[in-house]
């Protein structure tokens, strides 16, 4: 009896494959189609995105628009390929993407925050308020721009440290751009003691910065009592320079002053309070009272 049912699932597999080995052979070759449009538009997507990035470069344009461009090309093919994979499966495409553009009002609605980073890195790739090698501070992070991506820029810090910070987070702050312009100008506040003659520190100051090669002594150089401060008179240097010198300017300045100071035995104060003991009459207390 088992012998038997074993031969009637065989011819009844026989047959069914007789009747619809065309199906089956179609079916086959769709699927494999698929395979093959799925394997192919991956590659075409990789090879047109690093084609095009590659191409940006060469023309010179800013290698944050080149990526974010790229990014966006593969994305793009990827998204063709599966609607043509799709296709080529018998599924009617057109209900797919009736489908998908539902379920992508529904993500939307649900990643408001993802859409509004991506929305802001468009933003920041069509105004370009920095450049991938720019040393900016967006919102209190500060670092060198490494790359702006769809949703996020990273930056690396001064102690080596990769820091990814939302576009969203990017366009709705400060973005504070320290490399863009090639001139810098540096304020010193110089504090001295109240009996210190005012000339007589400015024409310290104004010697060492006479002495200093990187200033730019011809666009103006400011030496003023800027505050009488609770312990000392405060004066401001400011002096231009070329960005990249702007931190050895300030440090070198820094320094010089102090040795110039001493030398002249000039005193820098730090904060301080005088108090003040006024003697008071003796009460006697009787103690009968």
């Amino acid at each position: 009896m088992e012998q038997l049912n074993v031969v009637n699932g065989i011819n009844n597999a026989g047959s069914w494959l007789l009747n619809n080995g065309d199906l089956l052979i179609q079916y086959t070759v769709n699927v494999i189609a698929a395979l093959l449009i799925f394997i192919i538009g991956s590659v075409v997507a990789k090879v047109v995105s690093r084609t095009v990035n590659r191409l940006m470069k060469l023309r010179g344009v800013d290698i944050t628009v080149a990526d974010f461009l790229s990014t966006i090309v593969r994305y793009s093919i990827f998204a063709f390929t599966f609607v043509a994979v799709l296709g080529r499966l018998g599924v009617q495409t057109a209900s797919v993407i009736a489908v998908i553009g539902a379920a992508g009002l529904a993500v939307g609605l649900a990643l408001q925050g993802s859409l509004s980073n991506f929305s802001a890195g468009v933003l920041l790739v069509a105004f370009r308020p920095f450049r991938a090698g720019e040393y900016v501070d967006l919102g209190g992070v500060a670092g060198t721009v490494l790359q702006v991506q769809i949703f996020s820029t990273t930056l690396r810090t001064v102690d080596a440290k990769i820091v990814v910070v939302p576009n969203g987070k990017i366009i709705s702050g400060n973005i504070i751009n320290t490399t863009r312009d090639p001139e810098r100008r540096t304020e010193i506040i110089v504090g001295v003691a109240y009996n210190t003659d005012i000339d007589v520190v400015k024409k310290i100051l104004g010697d060492i910065v006479a002495a200093d090669k990187r200033i730019m002594h011809d666009k103006g150089v400011t030496i003023r009592l800027h505050e009488m401060a609770a312990s000392s008179l405060n004066f401001v240097v400011r002096v231009w320079s070329n960005n990249q010198d702007s931190f050895e300017v300030y440090w070198d300045l820094m320094e010089n002053f102090k040795r110039a100071l001493d030398a002249n035995q000039i005193g820098i104060p730090y904060p301080q309070m005088d108090v003040h003991l006024y003697p008071q009459a003796k009460v006697e207390i009787n103690p009968l009272q």
